[in-house]
């Protein structure tokens, strides 16, 4: 996605040592080797060399490539997903505190404003008994210890979504188990909004978390499953790191 990555363009000399990364045949042409996608790329000399050598394995850095890549931009999806959640949960709680706080006002402008609207008075017991204003009505009778309570299940709810969006960007191990457990905790729940009120967002979202919690479970072999750890590590090895380069590496 950012173009080619190689090393030893600016180098004087090539040496034997170098074959894994830059060659030189005869006529004098340096064939230079991508870190990223293996190609192999035609370039002249430099005229102005501004090092000896290519640089050793230490001085280089690899990028991801193969399975090590995949597994970095789906988490990082997941990631964003779950940095979406942690701001909207969290603007909810905050609002629900506010709404608590200012809600005797609140109140009053409300049933003034619905009053107008019906053409008469309006008390708190001839409401409507479903729909937008019911909802309103609703949260105008709960207490503010529910409410508290609301937001408190809210705001830390959010904050567990951004710790996990944190350790998925990051492609922290930890992170991918709290993630599933989280994720497939809820599902229960989702299946039961969708079975008393199916929408498009409930589906979508239920159906977004699925992928998640079978992606966590299979690709990535949590708890044990397909060799684990170990053989999660050892299948991003076969792609990624010297070994993988020198393994793929033509003859000299």
């Amino acid at each position: 996605m950012r173009g080619h990555r190689i090393v030893g363009t600016d180098a004087a000399a090539v040496r034997p040592s170098d074959a894994l990364l830059v060659r030189e045949d005869a006529h004098g042409t340096r064939w230079h080797r991508c870190l990223r996608c293996d190609s192999w790329l035609a370039l002249p000399r430099p005229a102005n060399p501004s090092g000896r050598f290519p640089s050793d394995r230490s001085e280089v850095e690899l990028p991801l490539r193969g399975r090590a890549l995949r597994d970095k931009i789906v988490l990082r999806l997941i990631a964003i997903d779950r940095g979406f959640h942690f701001v909207v949960l969290g603007a909810l709680g905050v609002l629900v505190l506010v709404f608590s706080a200012d809600r005797a006002t609140l109140r009053h402008t409300f049933y003034k404003v619905l009053a107008d609207l019906q053409g008469g008075t309006v008390s708190s017991q001839s409401h409507a008994r479903h729909g937008l204003l019911h909802e309103l009505d609703t949260l105008f009778t709960t207490s503010s210890s529910h409410l508290h309570l609301l937001a408190a299940v809210l705001l830390a709810y959010a904050a567990v979504e951004g710790i996990e969006a944190v350790g998925l960007w990051y492609q922290r191990r930890w992170a991918e188990y709290l993630t599933f457990l989280v994720t497939a905790s809820l599902l229960p729940f989702e299946v039961y909004e969708i079975a008393n009120r199916t929408t498009v967002f409930k589906l979508l979202a239920f159906i977004v978390n699925v992928a998640v919690v079978v992606y966590l479970l299979l690709a990535k072999r949590l708890f044990g499953l397909r060799g684990g750890a170990g053989a999660d590590a050892a299948e991003r090895e076969r792609d990624y790191g010297w070994e993988a380069l020198e393994r793929a590496a033509p003859p000299a």
